[in-house]
């Protein structure tokens, strides 16, 4: 068994904190890993300090988790994927200093990051010198002077309806510590609050074939506010890949398991909302529709393209080859008129009345 560490200090509030994040962010990354054997975490309260710890079944499968992020890298840099999304809670740093290599080695590609979640800061933590922290934070692990994209990773609505958040981003772009600054949301009231202030240059929204309110209730605002769309979840945490059945079983630390209700936190981040076997049943009206002859994941992908407002989608991916068919959306025509139109009115009719959470 080979176990890897991190450690955390701060306030026993700050602590709490700093386990709903390893919770909702830590967990579910690593779940499904070759290898991995679970992510846990230890907390000391009376000596303040808190320990994150993630086992692989063998010293191989630790090593191979690093294989295999690199070779889903390079596999991104051959196809031409030159955005990547990353934030500082994903895997406690890991992720972004990951990417600080190929950064290095190839200065075209463009790095996204977020903060927000992180237990110093989430959820009524917000201050400049907290933000200012957590950025220069990411940047030292990019080993960049300055973030090409620094977006707020699914903050509370209140902090975002005070609005002080962007103006502190703005004074850290004069600074030159951010070149952009855009905001991660959950939904579409989040987003409207966000178009509010004029510095934004990008939302991440939840939109899919399963949730498809946006068409038309925040992407022409964006547009108008010259804002560009990043899309999260495109395939509703994978069951718009059409591979699940209602008997799917999910790791225990993975949040398609344990947050498949809302238990965890927000249920729009897991399905799109949908109860699971309600969703599976969806999908195989879905496929009835899917006159293409394309695997459903590039029929979903190419709706997304095809909206005018969006300009980039993160669709993860666990394999390079996930990744190759991913890509091979974009070289797909353009659905025709009549197919979007039974796709619209599929979500109106059949799955809007069983989003849960909100839009």
């Amino acid at each position: 068994m080979q176990a890897r560490t991190s450690t955390w200090t701060g306030t026993p509030e700050a602590l709490d904190k700093w386990a709903e994040h390893v919770t909702t962010a830590v967990q579910p990354m690593v779940a499904g890993l070759p290898g991995n054997a679970g992510a846990y975490f230890f907390i000391d309260r009376a000596n303040r300090r808190a320990l994150t710890l993630t086992l692989w079944s063998t010293d191989e499968s630790a090593r191979l988790s690093d294989d295999t992020a690199d070779a889903i890298l390079d596999k991104a840099l051959a196809l031409g994927v030159d955005f990547w999304d990353t934030a500082d809670v994903y895997g406690d740093g890991l992720s972004e200093s990951r990417i600080a290599p190929k950064l290095k080695q190839h200065p075209n590609v463009r790095v996204a990051t977020k903060l927000g979640r992180n237990g110093a800061i989430f959820k009524d933590g917000f201050t400049r010198e907290k933000v200012k922290l957590s950025l220069t934070g990411s940047a030292k692990r990019l080993g960049v002077e300055t973030i090409d994209l620094a977006q707020l990773h699914c903050i509370p609505t209140e902090v975002l309806r005070d609005g002080a958040i962007f103006g502190w981003l703005d004074d850290l772009r004069q600074d030159g510590l951010i070149r952009h600054y855009g905001a991660s949301v959950e939904s579409i009231e989040q987003g409207l609050l966000c178009l509010k202030s004029p510095g934004i240059t990008t939302l991440q929204i939840i939109f899919n074939l399963f949730r498809q309110d946006a068409v038309t209730q925040l992407l022409p605002q964006a547009q108008a506010a010259d804002v560009g769309i990043i899309v999260r979840l495109p395939l509703a945490s994978g069951l718009l890949s059409g591979k699940f059945g209602k008997n799917q079983v999910f790791a225990a630390e993975d949040h398609r398991n344990f947050n498949r209700d809302g238990a965890a936190f927000h249920v729009g981040e897991t399905f799109s909302g949908l109860p699971f076997n309600t969703g599976v049943e969806l999908v195989s009206d879905l496929e009835k529709l899917n006159t293409t002859g394309w695997p459903l994941s590039q029929l979903a992908l190419r709706w997304l393209l095809d909206q005018p407002a969006v300009s980039s989608i993160i669709a993860g991916v666990s394999r390079p080859d996930q990744l190759v068919a991913n890509v091979e959306a974009a070289s797909r025509p353009p659905l025709p008129k009549a197919l979007a139109g039974e796709l619209a009115a599929f979500y109106t009719e059949k799955v809007r009345p069983h989003v849960r959470g909100g839009i």
